[in-house]
């Protein structure tokens, strides 16, 4: 069977999440965006945990809320601050992971995603022990990505690096800036959204289709490790121009550099504030060589934003949560039954009538990759902009005279 999943949110524990981050919202969520399985998220916290343990559990490690799938999951800070994604076989598991790292936090009852005071190689032990399964979250980003801070996952968990056999991109990445590192060829890639809401425009927009025997746990991990026929089969999310540290940029006025420039500056701006690294900067930096291959096994890429983003910019508002982009969003969702079916698969002469000559015309452009993207950088997210919108409205500041480029660029 084939399944939609987004395999990292966060609950309402977590710093800067919604308080409507409970299990019955995201099911409904879920529902409307066209997703089968999500991740858990926090299941640390005792909190969290205890009202995991409410759902019904359908398999070991697998519950399940108003016909939506969960599996065991959190994300944890290590030293360097770098995250990492854990996915758990059962309740038990997790007892034993939290009574193994008790000792080495003081947030694990406090924080959604606990700070750890131990290396990634530490903690993989700990998973290794417990039958846990781990791989870097967001591993691009400059802040808290594994790449951030170490050249490569032999660095970060040492004698146990053999043991990743996943990666999540994060949001200003897509397969092709990972595909040119070489210790990554065997790794299958994530694209996950790392919800802090379940807002339509949050959870899912980035997902994985994948296509295993059940939406289980077990089945989970044999698409992740690509055994007996299962397998991630499409990665799908944000253009990752759009992410908001694609670019090198300053982190106060978001100004972009190119890395020469940033060098001679010594990251520092004009304007005084801290220029950051982006995603795409580092992951040329760490491949090498160019016109690598891309793996047999890795699935497509597919683009995708959110529907009312799409929404927003057909009707020119400025927010994807006005009224009436709420409102043309519900009657589409009503007509057409989710968020994913609509953005992917319904065509487009279908959607006229209920989404409107404006909408479907948004999401003709967007499939065919006739949308222009201006990046992001130093925490601003990008902007897609729709075939006739004029990218010098929304340009950032720059320091480089580097064209703004079409999908059909990537």
């Amino acid at each position: 069977m084939e399944f939609n999943a987004d395999l990292h949110i966060h609950g309402r524990f977590s710093a800067a999440t919604s308080s409507d981050m409970d299990f019955r919202k995201l099911a409904r969520g879920a529902k409307q965006k066209g997703v089968h399985l999500l991740a858990t998220g926090d299941c640390l916290h005792p909190t969290w945990l205890k009202e995991i343990r409410e759902m019904e559990e359908v398999e070991e490690g697998t519950f399940e809320l108003d016909g939506t799938r969960f599996i065991l999951t959190t994300e944890v800070e290590a030293d360097k601050r770098v995250h990492h994604l854990l996915l758990f076989p059962s309740v038990s598991a997790v007892e034993a992971f939290s009574e193994a790292v008790e000792r080495h936090t003081t947030t694990l009852r406090s924080d959604g995603r606990p700070k750890l005071r131990m290396t990634g190689e530490e903690i993989a032990q700990v998973a290794r022990d417990v039958g846990a399964h781990l791989g870097p979250a967001h591993a691009f980003t400059p802040w808290t990505g594994i790449y951030a801070h170490f050249g490569s996952l032999k660095e970060c968990y040492g004698d146990l690096a053999d043991d990743i056999t996943y990666l999540e991109l994060g949001l200003s990445a897509n397969s092709d800036y990972g595909d040119g590192i070489e210790e990554l060829r065997d790794v299958t890639f994530l694209s996950n959204s790392d919800a802090h809401s379940p807002q339509p425009v949050r959870l899912a927009r980035e997902f994985n289709t994948i296509e295993a025997g059940d939406m289980t746990f077990d089945q989970v991990i044999l698409a992740l490790t690509r055994e007996k026929g299962c397998r991630v089969m499409m990665n799908v999310g944000l253009p990752p121009e759009e992410g908001k540290y694609n670019r090198t940029a300053c982190t106060r006025c978001f100004r972009q550099f190119d890395l020469e420039q940033v060098l001679a500056r010594r990251w520092r701006c004009m304007c005084g504030g801290t220029i950051k690294k982006g995603v795409r900067d580092r992951a040329l930096e760490l491949a090498r060589k160019q016109g690598t291959q891309r793996p047999k096994h890795r699935p497509d890429y597919i683009y995708m934003i959110p529907l009312a983003e799409i929404i927003m910019r057909a009707i020119g508002h400025s927010s994807p949560f006005t009224g009436k982009v709420r409102a043309r969003w519900e009657a589409i969702i009503t007509e057409f039954g989710n968020e994913i079916d609509v953005l992917l698969h319904v065509p487009v002469n279908d959607l006229r009538e209920s989404a409107g000559e404006d909408v479907a015309r948004a999401i003709d452009s967007f499939r065919q990759g006739k949308v222009t993207v201006i990046p992001g950088g130093g925490g601003r997210y990008g902007t897609v902009l729709l075939p006739g919108q004029d990218p010098e409205e929304f340009a950032p500041p720059m320091d480089s005279s580097e064209k703004q480029r079409t999908l059909f660029d990537y």
